[in-house]
Formats: structure tokens, sequence, C-alpha cells
């Protein structure tokens, strides 16, 4: 199902670990939380200034009302990831269609073949900083990749990094995905990389 207002998307991944939902303006302080201890990493990751030291939990919630109105929209779709008590952010989760602007204005090199846009969805996310050390990251890979296959009825599906963010760049590389494409974007130093199932 192609993305737009029929498309289903599932509300919500529970598991031991955590809890996935969509993401609300309400999330504001709590995302805030964890970004800004994160946020060393995630401008490798955004390959930009964001966000900045001066960041507030107000811009914030602009950018989570933005996020969700596209939940809504189903244009895209971000996921809050909360702790099982629902009271501590541990990171987010993106699904964006790979026929994005983004895309199209970016130098995609096939590393075996293929065509970005044969694949419906780029996945990207981040687990907060201090969850690093425990392989959080690698428990929400898993569990994504269960759930991406089991409850969405996506036309298959790339997980995206930035090569500089390498500590998650070397987790993609070590889970047993393959590396399909390399995406340059324009005035972005690092290239982001994509991965998908074998």
């Amino acid at each position: 199902m192609p993305f737009g207002q029929e498309m289903a998307a599932p509300d919500r991944l529970e598991t031991e670990d955590f809890l996935l939902r969509p993401i609300t303006a309400a999330d504001a302080e709590r995302d805030y939380a964890a970004v800004m201890e994160s946020r060393e990493y995630l401008r490798l990751w955004e390959q930009s200034t964001w966000p900045a030291d001066e960041f507030t939990v107000a811009e914030n919630r602009m950018d989570l009302e933005k996020l969700e109105r596209w939940n809504a929209e189903r244009a895209a779709f971000t996921y809050t990831v909360l702790d099982p008590t629902e009271t501590v952010c541990l990171g987010c989760v993106y699904i964006f269609p790979t026929n994005r602007s983004a895309f199209d204005k970016a130098e995609i090199t096939a590393v075996d073949g293929g065509r970005l846009d044969e694949h419906e969805a780029a996945v990207y996310f981040w687990v907060r900083k201090s969850r690093l050390a425990t392989r959080m990251d690698e428990v929400l890979l898993k569990a994504l990749r269960k759930w991406l296959d089991s409850d969405w009825d996506l036309g298959g599906h790339v997980f995206v990094t930035n090569e500089q963010f390498a500590q998650q760049a070397q987790m993609l590389e070590t889970s047993g995905l393959r590396r399909r494409f390399v995406i340059k974007e324009e005035a972005k130093p690092g290239a982001y990389l994509a991965y998908a199932e074998t």
C-alpha cells in the first residue's frame, strides 16, 4: 500500500524493553531530553547543526507538531521509543517514502544493482546516547526488522544511516543486513548508507 491516507500503519510495538508509538507534540519534553543528551552524534547522523546547543523545548514542540501532522496525513511516520513505564524517551524511529524530494535531489549509487525506488520506505532510527552502552540500538533494530516484515504492508524498505555516525553504521554492517545504496546529498560531507535484508 503506497504512502497516503489509505495506508494502514501500526499504532504501536510493545516489547519487554520498550514501547514504540506515534510521536505527538505532548512528547516534547521527554523527546527533548533524549535529543539534547545525544546531540553530538545526532549532528553526525543528521549531517547538520541540529540540534543547536541553544535548542529549546518550544522549538522541539514545533518540530513534533510537524511530525504529528505528517503521521495524520500518512505522509511519513515518526514513532517515539519509550521505556516500559512510558516516562523516558529512548529514541525515535522515522519511516519515510523513498519518493520524497530529498532522494530526488541526491546522488544515489547502487552497490549491487537495483534502484532505491524498488523499496517503498526508508527507515531511520536513533537511540539516546546513554542507552548505546547497553546495546539498546541492537535490540531496537532486531525488533524493527521483525515488525516491519510482519505488521507493515510495505513494498520493501531500507535502513539508512550516515557513514560519519560510525557506531550505527558498524552495527548495521554486522547485523546481517546488506549495504545496497550510497546516498550523497548536496552540501553534506558524509554519505548516507542504505541497508536491506539479504
